[in-house]
């Protein structure tokens, strides 16, 4: 792909004259060229065919460049993006740049330079994709969405990103926290330097020191030769502690040791070692809980949490569900040569009101599933309540016709106090025992939601 001649661009500019002076100068070095006259008809050529990179102008009508950067982002495109502006609009590419754009050109601009960057921009998603980050991969090194939360997580990202605060990432599983953190350190200084990721959780507790933090050889049985910690590893770049509330006492004070002087102590080791890192770490679990339970360090805790984002939970953002399934059924197919299958409105509907427990990973699996066990090129309401199961698909319509998040969680909180107080044969001293809350809390959410014991069952949980 990194031949001009295998590689297409997508010339986006509403001035005519332009388009082909670019189409020109393109052509003659063997790139594909395709044209867009506006960022609405970019997306949808886009949506169509995507191209290896992306010429945007930032001044057209109806949906101007900056919209048309941030649409793609949203939708899932990662291709390379080079912005064309004219003079007074020099700030805005460079803001643009910040954010992720390749590069950006003021008009007029040199074609000589323009070619080298194109060049490199190609080149760049070649290797991208070489290493599985880009376009053939399920999890595209972005934060898909337009909703209010993901444009607030992207901002908040974007804000962090350029220090060297420590960042904690908190969310539920399946909602992203890994993405954040690469997020962070691609917009980072350190973006040329390694990122190393650690799952805390993975790790037995007698080797995740050693996984951190290194041993000498000979330091303690089957030690046989030196190991370098991921820390020492990571010198220069960011470390992603994924999972950090499960890390032991012991871990917890080694780390902290790392975030005060960045000093490490590899096991068996004479002298310490002198790092510069910069810390990214995740956690589904109430940290906080975990304080006062005894389990985490209160100092480790204010260490990480200088800069608090916390991933939503697919409930919060049902508007981003027909992008993430576009999203998700386009790699999928691209990665495995598969045909392209469409998604219909009714079956989206439905999509948009199953319960997601895990979250973007369980939405992309659904997809997936969808995909290779539906015949034909369309996928409809039928499919997605067969492969979701019927009481996912009845737990779902309970909530249709919500139009706030409030009424969403109250009908969510109904709808499990009436499940918890079932499991118990309406015995409200042990329900409210079992769901950890005082007995006088259960009557008065009883009384709130005006629960009785005639109420039904709810639909059986799907643990999928």
């Amino acid at each position: 792909m990194c031949a001009a001649s295998k590689a297409s661009i997508l010339v986006v500019d509403d001035e005519a004259a332009i388009r082909d002076s670019l189409r020109m100068v393109l052509e003659f070095e063997g790139y594909r060229v395709e044209e867009a006259r506006n960022g609405l008809e970019a997306l949808q050529k886009v949506r169509e065919r995507p191209p290896h990179a992306i010429l945007l102008d930032l001044r057209m009508p109806e949906m101007d460049g900056a919209e048309t950067f941030r649409s793609l982002r949203e939708r899932g495109y990662d291709m390379p993006v080079l912005v064309v502006s004219g003079h007074a609009d020099v700030a805005t590419a460079v803001e643009m740049t910040r954010q992720g754009a390749f590069d950006f050109f003021e008009k007029p601009f040199q074609s000589d330079r323009l070619l080298i960057s194109v060049r490199n921009a190609v080149e760049s998603r070649r290797i991208s994709e070489d290493n599985g980050s880009g376009a053939g991969s399920g999890d595209s090194a972005l934060l898909i969405g337009g909703s209010p939360s993901m444009k607030r997580l992207r901002e908040t990202i974007e804000l962090a990103a350029p220090t060297s605060a420590t960042v904690l990432v908190s969310g539920e599983s399946g909602t992203g926290k890994e993405l954040v953190a690469r997020g962070i350190h691609t917009l980072s200084s350190r973006r040329g330097q390694p990122f190393v990721q650690v799952n805390c959780a993975a790790i037995p507790e007698e080797l995740i020191e050693s996984e951190l933090f290194g041993h000498e050889k000979g330091s303690f049985t089957g030690a046989v030769r030196r190991q370098t910690g991921k820390f020492v590893a990571a010198d220069g770049g960011t470390i992603f502690l994924d999972e950090v509330g499960d890390m032991s006492a012991r871990t917890q004070a080694k780390v902290l040791r790392v975030l005060e002087s960045g000093d490490v102590e590899p096991i068996g080791a004479d002298k310490v070692v002198r790092v510069n890192v910069r810390v990214v770490a995740a956690t589904n679990r109430n940290l906080e809980e975990e304080i006062r339970a005894g389990r985490f360090r209160e100092d480790l805790f204010y260490r990480l949490n200088v800069v608090p984002i916390r991933t939503p939970p697919l409930r919060e953002r049902l508007e981003d569900v027909p992008l993430l399934v576009d999203h998700f059924a386009r790699w999928f197919c691209e990665a495995n040569n598969y045909r392209r299958k469409r998604f219909t409105p009714e079956a989206m509907d439905l999509l948009q009101m199953l319960p997601f427990k895990g979250n973007v990973r369980e939405l992309r699996n659904l997809v997936e599933r969808l995909l290779i066990l539906t015949p034909g090129d369309a996928i409809g309401r039928e499919a997605v309540a067969g492969a979701a199961g019927s009481a996912r698909v009845e737990l779902g319509q309970s909530f249709q016709g919500l139009k706030t998040l409030r009424e969403f969680r109250d009908q969510a909180e109904r709808l499990f106090l009436v499940q918890k107080l079932g499991d118990h044969q309406w015995n409200v001293t042990q329900t409210a025992l079992a769901i950890d809350t005082p007995r006088s809390n259960l009557y008065k959410k009883m009384e709130q939601y005006e629960i009785r014991r005639s109420e039904p069952p709810a639909s059986p949980r799907d643990d999928e």
